[in-house]
C-alpha cells in the first residue's frame, strides 16, 4: 500500500468539506494552511496545494480599491489575501501542482496580474450564480478544446454548482481560459503553456461538494490532481517560475517591501 501524502489547503469557513474530498481518497492528508497560524512555510511539506472558497478577494489588490465601497463588499480579509498569496508563491517557487476552487481561481488570477468582476448580478445582470436561499445553483459549463480540463474530463460541457457573486475579469497573461457560463463567465482556468508550469487548474465551481460526485467535472479533478501530487518530485527551478526572473513575482515582492 502506498504511503500517503500531504496536500495543503488554505484555512476558509467550509474547511472540512475540502478535507473530507481530500482524505476521502485514501491518498491524502490534509494540512490546514491558516492565516491566524501564518504556517505557510508547512508548504514544504506538502505535495499539493488547494486553494479554497469563502471571502472576496480585496479589490485593493488589483487596483480597483473603490469597489470595497461602491459593491459594498463587506466579506474581506486582508490578512488572509496576504496569506495566500505567500502560499501561492511558496507553492509555485517549489513547482507543486495547485488546484485552485472558486475564490481560489480569483485570488490565483489577481496573485498573477489579473482583475475580478466585483459583482455578477450588478455588472452582468446574471442571476444564475449565486445561491438561492443558502443552496447552490446548476448551469451548464462549455469547455474549450486542447485543454487540461477537456483532457481531464472528456466532457465538451457539464453541468456544474456555482455558489459566487465574483467571477474573473482581466485574464492574467499567463493563463488561458478553459471554460465558460453564461455570459461568458470564466468557470475555469489553466496556464497558457503548461508544459513549462507546473500542475495547475482553477475552476469556478465547487467540485468537493458537487452533489454528483461521479461528474468527471468532480471525480476526475480529484483523481487527476492527486495523481499528480502524488507524482511531484522536487526539481531544479524551471526558469519560468524563477522569482528573480517572472514578472508576476517582482510584482509581488515589490508590494510586500512597499507595505
Amino acid at each position: 500500500m502506498n504511503e500517503k501524502f500531504h496536500v495543503g489547503i488554505t484555512t476558509c469557513g467550509k474547511y472540512d468539506n475540502y478535507r473530507h474530498w481530500i482524505e476521502g481518497s485514501g491518498q491524502a492528508e490534509a494540512v490546514r494552511l491558516n492565516y491566524s497560524q501564518n504556517n505557510a512555510d508547512e508548504m514544504a511539506n506538502c505535495k499539493g496545494l488547494v486553494l479554497t472558497g469563502g471571502e472576496d478577494v480585496s479589490p485593493e489588490l488589483y487596483g480597483r480599491a473603490e469597489f470595497a465601497r461602491e459593491y459594498a463588499l463587506k466579506e474581506i480579509i486582508q490578512e488572509r489575501d496576504e496569506f495566500e498569496f505567500a502560499v501561492i508563491r511558496k507553492a509555485l517557487d517549489q513547482k507543486k501542482p495547485i488546484l485552485g476552487i472558486c475564490r481560489g481561481l480569483q485570488v490565483m488570477n489577481v496573485y498573477l496580474g489579473g482583475t475580478l468582476i466585483p459583482d455578477i448580478p450588478a455588472f452582468l445582470h446574471s442571476g444564475l450564480h449565486g445561491k438561492i436561499n443558502g443552496t447552490d445553483q446548476q448551469h451548464t459549463v462549455t469547455i474549450t478544446p486542447d485543454s487540461r480540463l477537456r483532457q481531464i474530463s472528456g466532457l465538451e460541457a457539464g453541468l456544474v454548482n456555482s455558489a459566487h457573486h465574483q467571477s474573473a475579469d482581466t485574464i492574467a497573461k499567463d493563463l488561458k481560459i478553459t471554460a465558460f457560463g453564461d455570459t461568458d463567465i470564466v468557470e475555469a482556468m489553466e496556464w497558457i503553456f503548461p508544459e513549462k508550469c507546473s500542475w495547475l487548474l482553477l475552476v469556478q465551481w465547487h467540485p468537493e461538494r458537487m452533489a454528483d460526485q461521479a461528474s468527471p467535472l468532480a471525480n476526475r479533478i480529484r483523481i487527476t490532481f492527486l495523481e499528480a501530487c502524488r507524482n511531484f518530485r522536487t526539481t531544479n527551478a524551471d526558469p519560468y517560475l524563477n522569482p528573480a526572473l517572472h514578472p508576476f513575482h517582482a510584482r509581488y515582492s515589490a508590494r510586500v517591501r512597499k507595505d
